[in-house]
């Protein structure tokens, strides 16, 4: 097993940049973890950190969190392919991150300045709702996403 593999995610760049595929480069956890939370069940590290501006260094995943989005409002049934989105929490100069314009955008009315998306943010995909593997994001994805973005807050 290679010890980096990629998988395409969407960034959403907290600049006037609009959003755009990446390759998320994950790396193989030393030892598998038992009841490991959802970026680590794949036996993977991801690594979003490289993709997010200003960001600590040196923290690795303490320097961000992850929130699941295993359906959308309305739905009756789970995402057969959940999503995860990765968003920095710990800043170099420990100043806030800055609200995230394209999602703001996208929330129009209903952008909360206290809750907003601050930073890039990074949206992998799992290949099921055991988030066992991780699998190719497309921008075909990008209308569910946008879906979610614009209904939910940051956590």
């Amino acid at each position: 097993m290679d010890s980096m593999q990629p998988y395409d995610a969407i960034v959403f760049p907290a600049d006037d940049r609009p959003p755009h595929l990446v390759a998320l480069m994950t790396s193989a956890l030393a030892a598998p973890v038992n009841n490991a939370a959802h970026p680590f069940r794949a036996n993977r590290m991801p690594h979003p950190e490289m993709y997010m501006d200003y960001i600590a260094e040196g923290l690795g995943h303490r320097a961000w969190h992850f929130h699941v989005v295993a359906a959308l409002d309305q739905m009756n049934q789970g995402l057969p392919t959940p999503f995860i989105i990765f968003y920095p929490i710990v800043s170099r100069d420990g100043m806030p991150f800055p609200v995230n314009k394209c999602i703001r955008e996208i929330q129009g009315s209903r952008y909360n300045e206290a809750r907003a998306w601050r930073g890039n943010i990074v949206i992998a995909k799992y290949r099921d709702p055991e988030f066992s593997t991780m699998m190719d994001t497309s921008m075909a994805d990008f209308p569910i996403v946008k879906n979610y973005l614009s209904t939910h807050p940051a956590p």
